[in-house]
């Protein structure tokens, strides 16, 4: 098949997901074409059978913002015709949905368009009046419509009504990148011996509750010798830096801003934070769950369908500072429980969020659409 894939190529988990489809999508034979304004930050070094195709929008003076979804769904039909695409994979409602939906109109109807719905094109943008009836447009014109977690599907229907059909499709991870790793020697540079070490990466938005990280850190350091590493940049970076300098932790906190690879962050630790108040999926959990790493994290959204509570880590409700730290701090002392909930994560990685099992799906989908068998 001839793909176009469409994503935000900067390190939120919609952009990761979708590249790491379209690569493994080539490596089974398919034509894989990516079309943003940008190169997809995970594609790295070259990889057979994928192009990118750069979105420039016009600056024109009279434009006070230059329109990147004409933009973006003019360069979808040029990229279409060019190369006979089969169909455009666009992850996100807006814009990328209705830009594919406007590049079919211009091209054909022989043109599929799939839509993936990863989470805040639906949580967050679906709060805006002004947004509603354009995602509802976006999502009631794809052909298929697919999203990362059934909680999402739920979601998707009560904000919009929508009686499009929705397909859940996990995020997977690939397992050539994400296993357990000995890295005993890396991280001697970050703690000292008896310490354990903590990890949280995001982008360090509210809805993140980065400040929630640093509560439950200060109380779990009071127990046990321990520090934490943070992975990511946003909004509440400042903040967060002033209430570790507040608590004295200058020392326990280590910051490493934004980092294109962290499967070899994530094995340095001996656990994840993951207090977020909205979580359509979860990606780095599963992601910490496939390096054999334990997560104490909120019991929202998707994050159920990844951790499964009291066997692959410890869920509790958003904001529930005091009892995430009383879990993390029960993991961390209990050596037996770690290695257990460490086991049975990577079992669970292996058979429900495989990259093969996943992107078979997808497969098994896309002929779907072009077969006409979806209604």
């Amino acid at each position: 098949m001839r793909i176009g894939i469409t994503c935000y190529p900067s390190h939120g988990g919609s952009g990761v997901v979708a590249t790491e489809l379209g690569k493994l999508l080539a490596e089974r034979g398919h034509d894989i074409h990516f079309i943003t304004y940008d190169m997809p930050f995970r594609l790295g070094r070259f990889h057979q059978n994928i192009r990118y195709h750069g979105v420039e929008a016009n600056r024109y003076a009279v434009f006070k913002f230059p329109p990147y979804d004409l933009a973006l769904a003019s360069r979808m039909a040029q990229v279409a015709k060019a190369y006979r695409l089969d169909l455009l994979h666009v992850h996100y409602a807006v814009p990328h949905a209705i830009a594919a939906v406007l590049a079919k109109q211009m091209v054909g109807d022989h043109l599929k368009v799939v839509t993936t719905l990863h989470g805040t094109d639906i949580t967050v943008l679906g709060e805006d009046p002004g947004l509603k009836d354009v995602i509802c447009f976006g999502i009631s014109r794809s052909d298929a419509v697919t999203a990362v977690s059934d909680s999402l599907v739920r979601q998707t229907r009560e904000l919009f009504c929508v009686d499009t059909p929705i397909r859940r499709i996990y995020n997977f991870v690939d397992s050539r990148v994400y296993y357990p790793k000995d890295m005993s020697s890396l991280r001697d540079r970050y703690i000292y011996p008896g310490e354990r070490l903590l990890l949280h990466i995001s982008n360090f938005r509210p809805v993140k509750r980065p400040m929630d990280v640093i509560e439950i850190f200060h109380r779990v350091n009071r127990e046990i010798p321990s520090r934490l590493l943070l992975v990511g940049e946003g909004p509440e970076l400042p903040k967060v830096m002033e209430r570790v300098n507040e608590l004295e932790l200058q020392d326990k906190v280590i910051f490493l801003g934004n980092q294109d690879e962290v499967s070899q962050l994530i094995s340095l630790a001996d656990l994840l934070l993951l207090p977020s108040a909205k979580e359509s999926f979860g990606l780095v959990a599963l992601e910490a769950m496939a390096c054999g790493v334990p997560t104490v994290a909120s019991n929202i959204g998707g994050i159920p369908e990844v951790v499964e509570d009291g066997v692959t880590g410890f869920l509790s409700e958003v904001g529930d500072v005091e009892k995430m730290a009383m879990d993390a701090v029960r993991l961390l002392k209990n050596e037996a429980l770690a290695r257990q909930f460490s086991e049975a994560g990577l079992q669970r990685v292996k058979t429900k969020f495989c990259g093969l099992r996943i992107v078979k799906e997808y497969e098994e989908l896309y002929r779907e659409v072009l077969e006409g068998k979806r209604e």
